[in-house]
C-alpha cells in the first residue's frame, strides 16, 4: 500500500522543480523529489566553491544547479520550493507566479500530507522552548513525538513512519506561515512584537504572516493565545475552534494562568486545576513562566498534571537560551544567544535577581530599540557592544533616564574574542556575565547557534 507522501509525490513525475535554498531543509526534500521522476533545478546564492561536496553530490544524482547572485532569475520550471528564509513576497517570485508556476515549500507539502496530529508554535519570542516543552510533556506522556520546524530534523522524510494517533510539534517563523493555507490541529502564538522587518515591509505585514497559523483551522482545532500581549490576545476574534488564553498577569475562567502566590494552573469553566509551582520550572525567568503556562494549555486533555510538573523539574532548557557555559572564580557566564530582538533581551535581564555584564549587538534588523535602553540602565552594571547595531544600542542606553558612565559603562569592541575578553577582565566574583545580543548574528555568523558556540568555546578556554 502506498504512502500518502509517495502518492503526493506522483505529480511531480516529469515536472520541471526548482528548488531555491540549498539548505538543510531542502536537501532531503530534493531527493524525494528526484525518486518521485522530477527533473530538478538546484538554486542558491552560494557558488560551486562555497558549496562544496554538497555541489559535488547534488550534480551527481541528477540536480541542475543554478547558483551565484543571478540565481533567481530565468528560472524554467512548474513548480518552485523556497527556502523558508526566502520571502514570498519578492518580486522575482511574485513575477514567476503570475506566470503560472506555483510558489511552495518543504513546509507547505509537509502539511498536506502529515498524518499525526499537528501541533504548531509561532511567536517573536519564546517559541522554540514552547514548542520544545510541549515535545517534552508529550513524550514524558508516552507519545510518540516530532520534532521540527525551524528546531530538530527535517519533518517531511519521517512522514512515512508517522501514525494517525502520532504528534508532530511544530515551530514555525513568519517566513514560513506568510504563504501557508493550512493550519495546524492545535495553534500556539506566544507573543508579538516587532521582528524581521528588515525583511517584511511593515508591521502589519509581519503579523498578518503570524495569523495564518489558525486561519485556516476548523471547528475541531485549538487556539492557544497570549492574553497578556494586545496583538496576539486580538487574533481571538479569527478562531474558529476551542480557544484557550494563557496569561502571568491576571486568572483566567478558560485557560492557564499564574495566580499570585506563584501556583501555575489550569482552569475551565471555572474548575480549577493547580498543576505547579514557579518553583518548579527548573530554567530561570518570568518568561519561561509564560512559555510553561503556553505550553500547558496546548496539551491540556492530552498529558496529565502530574506529567507537567515531573517536565518543569526536569526539564534543563534549550540550548543558546539563558544557557549556563560555566562558573569559573565565582562567575557564571550564560550563553543567550537566541536572543535577536529587545524583547527576547529584556526578558533574559529580567531573568537574573541582579545586574549582570551584558554583551550586545550584531546584525541590524531595522527594530527599533527604545525600550531596550532604559532596561539596560536598569538591570545592566557594565554594557559590551559589537557589531553593526552598536551605535543604535548605545545611543538608545545614553538617551535613557538614569543613565551615566559610572552607573553603566559601555565598551566598544570589534569581534566575540575581544568581548569575552573585555568581560573577563572587569568581573568580580558574584557577578554574572550574558550574551543577549538583542539582533540577529548575520553581521559576524551565519546563525545564532554559530554564534552561541563561539561564544561558548571562548569561555569555556577561559
Amino acid at each position: 500500500m502506498e504512502s500518502i507522501l509517495s502518492n503526493y509525490l506522483k505529480r511531480f513525475c516529469g515536472k520541471r522543480v526548482a528548488v531555491v535554498g540549498l539548505g538543510i531543509s531542502n536537501t532531503p526534500l530534493i531527493q524525494l523529489l528526484l525518486d518521485a521522476g522530477a527533473q530538478v533545478i538546484g538554486c542558491d546564492k552560494r557558488d560551486l566553491a562555497a558549496l562544496g561536496e554538497k555541489a559535488s553530490q547534488l550534480q551527481e544524482a541528477g540536480v541542475q544547479l543554478k547558483l551565484g547572485e543571478d540565481y533567481l532569475s530565468s528560472i524554467q520550471a512548474d513548480v518552485i520550493f523556497r527556502t523558508p528564509g526566502l520571502s514570498y513576497t519578492l518580486p522575482e517570485l511574485q513575477e514567476y507566479r503570475k506566470q503560472g508556476v506555483a510558489i511552495t515549500s518543504e513546509m507547505e507539502l509537509f502539511f498536506d500530507v502529515c498524518p499525526a496530529t499537528l501541533i504548531g508554535v509561532t511567536g517573536s519570542d519564546g517559541k522554540t522552548t514552547t514548542t520544545t516543552l510541549i515535545a517534552e510533556m508529550l513524550k514524558a506522556a508516552g507519545k510518540t513525538v516530532y520534532l521540527g520546524g525551524n528546531i530538530g530534523a527535517p519533518l517531511l522524510p519521517q512522514t512515512d513512519q508517522m501514525k494517525p494517533e502520532d504528534y508532530a510539534v511544530v515551530e514555525l517563523s513568519s517566513f514560513q506561515l506568510m504563504s501557508m493555507r493550512r493550519s495546524p490541529d492545535i495553534a500556539v502564538v506566544t507573543n508579538l512584537s516587532p521582528n524581521h522587518l528588515d525583511i517584511h515591509k511593515t508591521m502589519e505585514e509581519y503579523i498578518d504572516a503570524k495569523k495564518n497559523i489558525l486561519l485556516h483551522q476548523n471547528g475541531l482545532s485549538r487556539s492557544v493565545l497570549n492574553l497578556d500581549n494586545d496583538i496576539t490576545a486580538s487574533f481571538a476574534s479569527l478562531t474558529r475552534g476551542d480557544i484557550l488564553f494563557f496569561s502571568r498577569k491576571q486568572a483566567l475562567e478558560s485557560g492557564a494562568y499564574a495566580a499570585p502566590d506563584g501556583t501555575l494552573c489550569l482552569s475551565r469553566n471555572g474548575q480549577k486545576t493547580a498543576v505547579m509551582k514557579e518553583s518548579d520550572i527548573l530554567i530561570p525567568g518570568k518568561h519561561n513562566v509564560e512559555n510553561y503556562l503556553a505550553a500547558m494549555a496546548a496539551v491540556w486533555g492530552i498529558v496529565d498534571p502530574e506529567t507537567m510538573v515531573q517536565v518543569a523539574r526536569s526539564f534543563a532548557g534549550v540550548e543558546h537560551r539563558i544557557e549556563l557555559v560555566r562558573q569559573k572564580d565565582g562567575v557564571r557566564w550564560y550563553n543567550d544567544s537566541i536572543a535577536s530582538s529587545p524583547t527576547r533581551t529584556i526578558a533574559g535581564l529580567l531573568s537574573f535577581d541582579q545586574r549582570v555584564i551584558l554583551i550586545a549587538g550584531g546584525y541590524d534588523k531595522d527594530i527599533p530599540f527604545d525600550a531596550l535602553g532604559p532596561k539596560i540602565v536598569e538591570r545592566v552594571k557594565c554594557l559590551i557592544l559589537m557589531g553593526a547595531t552598536a551605535d543604535k544600542i548605545e545611543a538608545s542606553v545614553k538617551a535613557s533616564p538614569g543613565w551615566s558612565s559610572d552607573t553603566t559603562p559601555i565598551l566598544r569592541v570589534n569581534n566575540m574574542e575581544e568581548a569575552v575578553d573585555a568581560a573577563h577582565k572587569v568581573v568580580k566574583s558574584g557577578d554574572i556575565v550574558t550574551l543577549s545580543p538583542a539582533c540577529a548574528s548575520f553581521d559576524l555568523y551565519p546563525n545564532f547557534a554559530a554564534r552561541g558556540r563561539h561564544f561558548k568555546e571562548l569561555v569555556k578556554a577561559l
